[in-house]
């Protein structure tokens, strides 16, 4: 290790380079473009800086990491910690200097553009039917002809007063039943879940009661706090998965776990912590305790779904990707360590097969396809694409590796959402000259104003919306013909066609921060989205259509592309755009479904035993449909109703490898699982 420059990587960002011995880790990151906060000038002051070092081996990256990577303690550390102790673990990475391969964990405290978490509750009007109910009563007082318990006097005025029968009463609830009959002059709130266990008694009237709606997902957790009496979204929040430490992808993950014993148990651990943070948060900004919050309801792929309940996903890493459980479950918050009410039980909703999870079946209790004959394709487009198609005769599911490029990941200028971040381009067909949006301003870059819009963010990368426009205006524009391949005839008409290696480059912006997309940048996002619509393929073979009817893209980055850029792309199949739309966060917004409307949990049970997988993994024909699908917007679908709003550029001859400049590159497995 001391023999070469060691590698510093900064998670979540994924970051990379190779510093000297004794560089400061906070000027290692700002050569990376990583912005870590601090307005002390680096003299270990302000403690905005701190950072965690990520103990353990990384074997994907090469890196065994430890706090034996980073020089000792510094005097202003220890002159910071006197003042403000430090955590475990974390260090001033204005202070701590490299001196081994090390990877560090950058908290959101320590960011100055935080995650945009792009799971926002959707607005629709909802069946309000909470499974926990508030009952205010009035007890008989005891007396000495009744030798009766207080507990067996509040069951008969809940069955006299509400008609609940048949009660039984948590333990920790009973143990405060006197004191609140007492305080209250013999009258309490009582509440009831499910209509048959009494959870809560609190003295007089008491009318907060609040649920928790969570979409853990693989890259971000969203949390939607609701009041179970009027069914309103009080207060949202989001943050990044911290289980990316680990991994990038799920089966990074699951890989994690097969390779460092204990592993799956530090996933674990770090995803309910997570979950703890976004309850806190929400109770505060809603200005509740978090003793309020009665019931919640959990959705997500198969293996964070594992992980959350303290589940190995090993099983999950091979064939035949066999779930621990697959019907929905109802347990005590405290049992997955979720600090809510002491008596909180929290229903997590069944998971459909082994890659396609409870997010998908809150997908499908958001969407319904099964109440209406036209044929519907649902996708939940992330590192793994969960895919539903059909109507109320026929549901078909399955999951297709799309791998991480849609966020951003894989590809070189790429990042997550984040102010700063392209998300939207435009390229001028005759002179080549992008203009594009930026996250956190309305104007386009060649507005006036642009420059001192975002001179506060800065422009940092390209999150996935921008990846999908860029390479869809590059076809447009015949900078990249049918099969993908750059043009590198067209450097003589616009310097943005630039030499790279071997190939050439598009080159998207010149600033602080140089944005070329590359071949492999084209190339990854080809190989996302062959696996994506190959998946959609199959599904349509299985039901026997050559079309559908209407398209909903569902999740965090389905929620933020232009459909019409991803049909150019080929990502869905051909469809009036018309009828391809978002669904919003879809699976948050059926784990609200099941939290405010209790006969929903049976109606989405029933249906994902309705639902037939597919598993891509064994079907012969996927490569065939992937293999077609490389091309864009596809090599034999006609897109017939895109054509009718795009003028399609004709088929082109690619460019020979001494004009590319480039080998032909190597083509990812497709049946690999991401």
């Amino acid at each position: 290790m001391a023999s070469r420059t060691p590698l510093v990587v900064f998670m979540p960002s994924g970051k990379r380079g190779h510093f000297p011995v004794g560089t400061p880790l906070l000027q290692a990151a700002r050569s990376l473009g990583v912005d870590i906060d601090s307005v002390c000038g680096g003299r270990g002051l302000c403690g905005r800086c701190q950072v965690l070092v990520a103990d353990g081996e990384f074997a994907k990256l090469g890196v065994t990491s430890s706090s034996a990577s980073l020089s000792p303690f510094s005097e202003p550390e220890m002159r910071f910690s006197r003042r403000a102790p430090l955590a475990a673990g974390r260090r001033l990475s204005c202070s701590a200097r490299v001196e081994a391969d090390v990877v560090i964990d950058v908290p959101a405290s320590s960011q100055v553009h935080r995650q945009v978490v792009r799971k926002e509750a959707d607005a629709r009007a909802l069946v309000l039917n909470p499974v926990v109910r508030l009952h205010y009563v009035q007890v008989k007082e005891p007396d000495m002809h009744d030798p009766s318990g207080d507990l067996r006097r509040l069951f008969e005025a809940l069955e006299s007063e509400w008609g609940l029968k048949d009660l039984a009463c948590d333990l920790s609830a009973l143990q405060t039943l006197q004191s609140a009959l007492r305080a209250g002059a013999w009258q309490v709130t009582v509440a009831v879940h499910a209509e048959k266990q009494v959870i809560g008694i609190w003295p007089g009237l008491h009318e907060l009661a609040y649920g928790l709606a969570v979409d853990v997902g693989s890259t971000t957790i969203a949390a939607h706090l609701c009041n179970l009496q009027s069914g309103d979204v009080v207060a949202s929040a989001g943050v990044m998965n911290p289980q990316i430490r680990f991994g990038e992808d799920l089966m990074s993950r699951v890989s994690y776990s097969m390779m460092n014993p204990g592993g799956a148990a530090l996933m674990t651990a770090a995803v309910r912590e997570a979950l703890c943070g976004l309850a806190a948060d929400v109770a505060r900004d809603a200005g509740i305790s978090h003793e309020d919050i009665l019931e919640a309801t959990l959705v997500g792929n198969p293996i964070m779904h594992h992980l959350l309940l303290g589940i190995d996903p090993v099983e999950l890493g091979g064939a035949p990707f066999a779930l621990a459980v697959d019907h929905s479950l109802t347990l005590r918050a405290n049992v997955i360590d979720l600090k809510l009410n002491r008596n909180a039980r929290i229903y997590v909703l069944p998971c459909i097969a082994g890659h396609v999870g409870a997010d998908a079946a809150g997908m499908v209790l958001a969407e319904r396809p099964d109440l209406d004959a036209e044929m519907t394709l649902l996708v939940d487009v992330g590192t793994n694409a969960e895919i539903v198609l059909g109507n109320n005769r026929r549901l078909v599911a399955c999951s297709s590796p799309t791998g991480p490029a849609f966020e951003g990941a894989q590809i070189s200028c790429g990042q997550r959402a984040a102010p700063g971040a392209i998300e939207r381009v435009r390229i001028d067909r005759e002179t080549l000259e992008p203009r594009f949006k930026v996250i956190g301003s309305d104007l386009w870059s060649d507005d006036p104003a642009f420059n001192e819009a975002t001179a506060a963010t800065g422009i940092t990368g390209v999150c996935g919306s921008g990846i999908i426009e860029v390479i869809a205006e590059m076809y447009l524009a015949g900078i990249i013909n049918q099969d993908g391949v750059l043009d590198g005839r067209l450097s003589s008409r616009s310097p943005r066609i630039v030499a790279n290696g071997r190939t050439f480059a598009y080159l998207l912006h010149q600033g602080a921060v140089e944005m070329k997309i590359t071949q492999t940048d084209v190339r990854a996002i080809q190989l996302a989205k062959a696996a994506l619509y190959a998946g959609v393929a199959l599904l349509m073979e299985r039901l026997g259509i050559d079309h559908v009817d209407r398209i909903r893209l569902a999740g965090a980055f389905g929620s933020h592309i232009d459909v019409k850029y991803a049909t150019i792309l080929g990502m869905i199949p051909d469809c009036d755009l018309a009828q391809v739309r978002s669904a919003g966060n879809a699976a948050g917004t059926g784990a609200r479904i099941a939290l405010l409307d209790a006969k929903s949990r049976g109606v989405i049970e029933t249906l994902v035993r309705r639902i037939e997988k597919v598993e891509t993994a064994i079907e012969p024909r996927f490569q065939h449909h992937f293999v077609e699908a490389m091309a864009i917007p596809h090599k034999t679908a006609d897109y017939a109703n895109l054509r009718k709003v795009v003028d399609l550029p004709a088929p082109k001859e690619s460019t020979s490898q001494s004009e590319t400049r480039g080998r032909r590159p190597r083509r990812a497995d497709p049946l690999k699982t991401d």
